[in-house]
């Protein structure tokens, strides 16, 4: 089959763009047509240079765009719509271009005798280990509208952690680049005129002065050596940190920062307890929900940790009790889950959890942003005030000599 690069109109108006595979350019056509979408232009995709389509940087698609499709879907499936029929309207609608067109080879696979879970199981871009998995639960079950609307559920409260976490970053990373940025300026560009000035003198400099003045000749001679070394740097960093070792070195790390640690802390369990608490209510096996659990932590030590007590369930203990000899998670969190065990109500437990955490984090963003603030301003204070003085403390030696 070849690759037919299309543009048309939706039924509401809307253009759209995107590839179909089809034998020829009529069959292309028809299928689009049979989509409710009027094909404007129509030709072959040409074959892709090998090492151009290597260099082709993967979209994913945005978790937003996963929660409003899921969201739409579970209600069009309560509504008593055929499944291929609600993907069809689902793709023809869809704004972001690659996301469209994973609908629309899902839709292809069903049409074809593929379940739904097997053929988004095709596009990891899109659905994930927990989305699949909670998809074959629900085609297993008969309930994939309701597990649909958990999973959107889940999708959203994910959306606005990250969301919290970014807020918490952006400033100070903002204002610390800004404030680099400024002192760069001054000391290649201002410090400069005023050791000329200082030259002309004669007379032997302060030695916060003469601290600013090297300073500023070493920005000026080798700022270029710095930005490369910095750029390598952390690409090396980045590097690294994907390797078995680096990854459990770094995020050991994280977690040991004083005010960090403690907030990367909270969101792992959030997202531990939320996560579980999904796939377990979903019907997913507790084995596989573990597993799904630890890949999606974010944070290696957490990871090695949920996996280890996935081992130790798997031999027939409980999850509460390889838990707490994990050191990773608090007292308070073993024993809540310990209790859902025990009542038989784990997931709900755990959804507890993960509220209860989740505004741990907003509290825990709020309180950083209220601190950061005030020492951020000192930092810096402090830097431009010792430059100010530097530059200052030659002139008054001057004037007090002409006085």
């Amino acid at each position: 089959m070849a690759s037919f690069a299309w543009k048309g109109r939706a039924r509401n108006g809307q253009l759209m763009e995107g590839i179909e595979l089809a034998d020829n350019p009529d069959a292309a056509t028809a299928a689009l047509k049979r989509r409710n979408i009027q094909v404007t232009s129509i030709r072959e995709k040409g074959r892709e240079i090998p090492i151009m389509k290597r260099l082709q940087i993967p979209r994913n698609v945005p978790q937003k765009r996963l929660s409003l499709f899921t969201r739409q879907f579970s209600v069009m499936l309560d509504a008593g719509l055929p499944l291929v029929q609600c993907l069809e309207i689902l793709g023809g609608q869809e704004e972001h271009a690659t996301f469209g067109e994973i609908i629309r080879k899902v839709q292809q696979d069903i049409e074809q005798g593929g379940t739904l879970a097997d053929s988004m199981r095709k596009h990891p871009r899109a659905f994930d280990n927990l989305y699949v998995n909670m998809v074959a639960a629900g085609e297993a079950g008969g309930i994939l509208d309701i597990i649909l609307q958990r999973l959107s559920a889940y999708i959203e409260k994910v959306v606005k952690l990250k969301a919290q976490v970014k807020s918490a970053l952006i400033y100070p990373v903002a204002v610390i680049s800004i404030a680099a940025l400024v002192v760069w300026v001054i000391l290649r560009f201002v410090i400069p005129v005023f050791a000329q000035l200082f030259a002309g003198v004669g007379s032997e400099l302060p030695f916060l002065t003469r601290m600013v003045v090297g300073a500023s000749n070493f920005v000026g001679n080798y700022s270029i050596f710095l930005f490369i070394i910095l750029f390598l740097g952390g690409i090396a960093v980045n590097r690294w940190h994907k390797t078995h070792r680096g990854r459990r070195i770094l995020d050991g790390m994280i977690l040991k920062f004083p005010i960090l640690g403690m907030l990367v802390r909270k969101i792992a369990i959030a997202r531990f307890c939320r996560t579980l608490s999904t796939l377990t209510s979903s019907g997913v096996p507790i084995l596989d929900g573990l597993e799904i659990t630890a890949r999606t932590s974010g944070n290696a030590i957490i990871e090695d940790a949920v996996m280890s007590v996935r081992k130790a369930v798997e031999e027939g203990k409980t999850i509460s009790e390889p838990l707490a000899h994990t050191k990773v998670f608090p007292q308070m969190v073993v024993q809540m889950i310990n209790v859902g065990e025990q009542t038989g109500a784990l997931d709900q437990m755990l959804s507890k959890i993960a509220d209860f955490y989740e505004e741990e984090v907003d509290t825990a963003v709020a309180g950083m942003m209220k601190l950061i603030e005030p020492i951020l301003i000192t930092v810096l204070g402090a830097i431009i005030g010792v430059i100010v003085a530097a530059m200052y403390l030659p002139l008054y030696s001057i004037l007090t000599q002409i006085g």
